[in-house]
């Protein structure tokens, strides 16, 4: 059955307009049945970390190893892995924990985040609640880790003249705090401004501003990505306004 799935999944043509009539959508849910057949269906913990990490993998703007999602997600790798090794047909998982985890095909993320196509609440990741999760996984992660001067180098050292900045980056910064640091932004405009969360969410923002500002703002100059703060800013000042308006 996963072999059968996984050659249909891949010969499928990019566009999904039309895939939601044409039983791909029965496939991925047998598919999916199939990979929980053993977990009854009141097991509100074990699904919730499915949407909680499949949401994650669907939802990310680039794809991550599965360190990086146990850095993020606050879960265990083994927690990680035992919560998608059935799903080999649908995620290609690597066997290198340093490699990304990525989808198959489009049509997997575009079933899954759909309410009218995936009828199975045990399965549906809601883009506007596991945004609410990634932002401020994003945020509890960065308010762990920033510092000031997170890569120990000198008082007066220039940036294109420090030594083995690459190795300090990838020991001080590495993958998860990078894209946390250039991204939770991105997932904030996906809360909308009627979300039950936004007073959590508004609270984590005003608290990272008032502990992590100076040193965010230097890790993005680290990895090449100051630009990406003007940018950020200009999504924090569109998703206060939607709240503001809703």
């Amino acid at each position: 059955m996963p072999t059968q799935a996984l050659a249909l999944i891949t010969s499928l043509p990019q566009s999904t307009v039309e895939e939601g009539r044409s039983g791909i959508d029965q496939l991925y849910i047998k598919v999916l049945e199939q990979a929980f057949h053993n977990i009854h269906a009141d097991n509100s913990h074990r699904y919730h970390s499915f949407r909680t990490v499949v949401g994650m993998v669907l939802l990310i703007f680039n794809p991550l190893p599965i360190k990086a999602l146990s850095e993020l997600l606050g879960y265990d790798i083994p927690h990680i892995r035992s919560t998608i090794q059935s799903l080999h047909s649908l995620l290609l998982i690597p066997d290198k924990p340093e490699d990304p985890i990525r989808t198959f095909h489009k049509s997997f993320p575009d079933f899954l985040t759909d309410l009218d196509r995936c009828k199975d609440n045990r399965f549906l990741v809601e883009p506007k609640v596991q945004h609410v999760e990634i932002v401020l996984s994003c945020l509890n992660l960065m308010r762990a880790r920033l510092k000031k001067n997170i890569c120990n180098l000198d008082d007066q050292a220039v940036l294109s003249e420090a030594k083995d900045l690459s190795a300090q980056k990838k020991d001080h910064i590495g993958d998860t705090l990078e894209y946390a640091c250039r991204f939770w932004t991105k997932h904030l405009l996906g809360i909308p401004g009627t979300s039950s969360h936004f007073k959590e969410v508004q609270k984590a923002i005003d608290t990272f501003f008032t502990t992590c500002l100076p040193y965010w703002i230097e890790v993005l100059a680290l990895t090449g990505n100051l630009g990406v703060g003007v940018h950020a800013i200009n999504n924090i000042e569109q998703w206060y306004a939607s709240v503001s308006a809703a």
